[in-house]
């Protein structure tokens, strides 16, 4: 019998770019641009810099460029300090196949194994889709209860898109594909207590690292388990309750999940699961004229996910911040967009904005044990605010803007490109990396976005 592994990795060998629709090299071109733009603006993070002193000792010299800096490393090393960086504040892409930050980890993947082998811009745009797919659908085939059982699935499942996307770039056959997605999964895992910590970019960092070694060492004749996914004591099993729908697996025909369910693509940088709760919060207020202060409070009504998620009702740090929603609806009615710059320890404590914070609370109420809603709005809100007068206004979110239903225009995600390089580099630069980048396909050799992303740092990491 063919094993899961097998069946994505012939998949995977046999695509063209002649097979992928334009509407899904789209998405993966928007991915692309929207991750390289968060991990130039994470390369300035602390938890960024960390990553960067640890390669810088411990990592081979290579072809691979970090992010906003001017080390060239080996690919597994480039793919961890890229990876920390584009999930460092938590301003990157989501996917609802799997609950996971996707792009986070496989472009920087993909990204150093594309440099080292000289790819050009359409070979790195396939390996992208193969990378996302192969994830997504195993995502897909595992379904809610990974997440729902406290697995951090971006740590869980990074490393196979990682090491889909890099096999694909090595050009690596399909049994030794197949070994090397047995070997990725074989060693993955992660948990969400890393909310709001360090440790949360570090495991992305981490899968992605993970999935190009894995490559790497299939290439060079490591085998690994071939029924990882399925095995009596393998991923689905040990993690899921055995709940594995292996038609997932089979090769998408117009059911891409990069079209369907999408990627969520965030325009405020915090946790997904807060973004329908504000956007309801900024409709009512825009369309009846309500002022800050006539507001006396807001109920916000979500799923369990998002409670589950969002655990820091009085954040004391910008990490956590981003995982608190009262932080995230106060902050957006206070400054009227939530920015980068507003991810500030000292601002946790200002008076305003705890006071505002107070008056917003979080429930789950009995609608959301309807699995056809969750179907629909998997971390939706209800909101609704009540004035000192007595007036009440309510609304209901089902997805945020910037999701795969609501998306961003081109021109919005490259206004946010831009905002994320330009705390790192020059405007011009990142004007010419962002047009290179809509026009990946035309690039012959994906070097020459790296000579635009590399910068000496003048803390010398």
């Amino acid at each position: 019998m063919t094993s899961a592994t097998q069946t994505l990795a012939r998949w995977l060998t046999a695509l063209a770019p002649g097979d992928v629709p334009g509407a899904v090299s789209w998405v993966a071109t928007r991915c692309l641009v929207d991750t390289l733009g968060v991990m130039l603006a994470g390369s300035a993070t602390s938890v960024a810099g960390m990553a960067r002193r640890v390669i810088a000792v411990n990592a081979a010299t290579g072809a691979a460029a970090v992010a906003g800096d001017a080390l060239r490393v080996s690919a597994p090393a480039a793919a961890f300090a890229n990876g920390v960086a584009a999930h460092a504040l938590d301003f990157d892409d989501n996917c609802y196949a799997g609950f996971v930050h996707g792009s986070a980890v496989i472009v920087p993947a993909a990204l150093a194994v594309a440099q080292t082998r000289r790819a050009d811009g359409q070979t790195l745009l396939t390996a992208l889709v193969a990378g996302a797919e192969c994830q997504y659908r195993v995502g897909m085939a595992l379904g809610r209860p990974l997440y729902d059982r406290g697995w951090w699935t971006t740590g869980v499942l990074g490393a196979i898109g990682a090491c889909a996307a890099s096999a694909r770039l090595m050009g690596l056959d399909a049994e030794t594909t197949a070994h090397a997605l047995g070997l990725a999964i074989a060693g993955t895992g992660g948990m969400k207590s890393v909310f709001g910590s360090d440790a949360k970019p570090l495991l992305a960092g981490r899968a992605a690292e993970a999935g190009v070694t894995a490559a790497l060492l299939a290439e060079q004749g490591a085998r690994g388990p071939l029924d990882a996914l399925e095995h009596a004591y393998g991923l689905a099993a040990l993690f899921n309750d055995g709940h594995f729908e292996a038609k997932w697996l089979n090769p998408p025909e117009d059911d891409w999940c990069l079209l369907a369910p999408g990627v969520d693509v965030k325009r405020i940088p915090v946790c997904l699961s807060s973004h329908a709760a504000v956007d309801g919060v900024l409709k009512l207020v825009a369309e009846h004229g309500i002022e800050r202060s006539r507001i006396a409070g807001i109920r916000c009504d979500v799923p369990p996910v998002v409670v589950a998620n969002l655990i820091y009702p009085h954040p004391r740090s910008g990490q956590q911040g981003q995982f608190s929603l009262p932080f995230a609806v106060a902050a957006s009615l206070l400054f009227g967009e939530l920015t980068l710059e507003h991810l500030d320890d000292a601002l946790m404590a200002d008076k305003t904005l705890t006071a505002l914070m107070e008056r917003v609370s979080m429930v789950s109420g009995p609608r959301w044990q309807d699995a056809s809603l969750l179907t629909v709005a998997p971390e939706g809100a209800e909101v609704t605010l009540s004035l000192h007068d007595g007036k009440t206004f309510s609304c209901f979110m089902p997805k945020a803007i910037g999701s795969a239903d609501y998306p961003l225009s081109d021109g919005a995600l490259e206004n946010k490109f831009l905002r994320c390089a330009g705390r790192v580099m020059e405007p011009a630069t990142s004007k010419r990396l962002v047009a290179a980048l809509w026009q990946l396909p035309r690039l012959a050799d994906v070097n020459e976005l790296a000579e635009m992303m590399t910068l000496p740092r003048v803390d010398g990491i």
